[in-house]
Parts: structure tokens; C-alpha cells; sequence
């Protein structure tokens, strides 16, 4: 579902929840609150099922500056399996989705050491490793930790 499609139906939600408003009907607030809150589950999980089969690569990683000589990815595959480069090694696990959270588990990976991206990279896997929840916004793919962002990707082309 696009971005595009999310504003809409929120801009919908909204003016539907102000007409009942009008009406000053608690029951009727009642239930248009219970019909958003199960329409805005639906929608976000609608959303993380289209991470399925996307590759993604660092834009940023806040606090932390990014090598320029090595890029991290994150891709998803099929069954939200996720694979990627951390600037030097190559890991893999699996995203786990329950109602509205979204966690990277079972985090493994190659174990080089380069020095000169070691700080980057462990800064990048210990994020993975705290992403409770997922946004895409404007082609941009953001992990998050509660509301505070831990790290930014933006869609690679195929």
C-alpha cells in the first residue's frame, strides 16, 4: 500500500470521526473509535508485509558517521527473512512481526575484523538488534525504537 494511500484514508477517518462528532452520539464516537484503531491495524501490518522481497541500503545512522568506503544493506526476503551487509560482514535473520511490533531476531553474521569501519558496524548491528517498530515514508525505510530513530534506509532500485 502506497503512502498516498495512507494519508487518504486518514484524512477519511478523520473527517468520518468529525461528522459523528457532530452528532455528539457517544455511542456512535465509541465505535468509530473501535473501527480506527482495527483499521489502523490493518493498514500497518498491510505495511510490513510489503517489506516482502525489498533491498535497502544505509542513508543514515544517527550519531554515528557512516565509512565512506563500505555500505551496509538490509534486504527482506519472501518469509521476512533478512539477510545484508554491516560494512565488512555479512549477516542474516529473521523479522518478527506480533500485532503493531516489528523485531530483527537471531541476528549472525561473519565475524572479519575492519578496523576502520569496526565502530560503524557495531554501532549498525546493535541497532538492528533494538528495532521494535518499522516506518517507510517517502521511499525511505525507518527502524525504530519506540518513536526515536535508530536507523534510515532508502530503497534500492532493481
Amino acid at each position: 500500500m502506497k503512502d498516498k494511500d495512507l494519508t487518504h484514508e486518514s484524512t477519511i477517518l478523520v473527517w468520518f470521526l468529525f461528522q459523528i462528532y457532530k452528532l455528539n452520539n457517544m455511542k456512535n464516537l465509541i465505535l468509530c473509535a473501535l473501527i480506527l484503531t482495527f483499521l489502523s491495524a490493518c493498514l500497518e501490518k498491510a505495511d510490513l508485509n510489503s517489506l516482502k522481497n525489498t533491498k535497502w541500503e544505509l542513508s543514515e545512522l544517527p550519531g554515528t558517521s557512516l565509512p565512506a568506503n563500505a555500505k551496509a544493506t538490509l534486504n527482506f526476503g519472501d518469509s521476512l527473512n533478512v539477510s545484508g551487509k554491516s560494512f565488512c560482514n555479512a549477516y542474516g535473520g529473521k523479522a518478527e512481526i506480533t500485532e503493531n511490533k516489528v523485531a530483527l531476531k537471531n541476528i549472525f553474521g561473519t565475524k572479519m575484523f575492519c578496523q576502520e569501519t569496526a565502530a560503524a558496524e557495531q554501532a549498525y548491528l546493535d541497532a538492528l538488534q533494538k528495532t521494535d517498530k518499522v516506518n517507510v515514508d517517502n521511499g525511505k525505510l525507518h527502524l525504530l525504537n519506540g518513536e526515536k530513530t535508530l536507523l534510515v534506509f532508502t530503497k534500492v532500485s532493481e
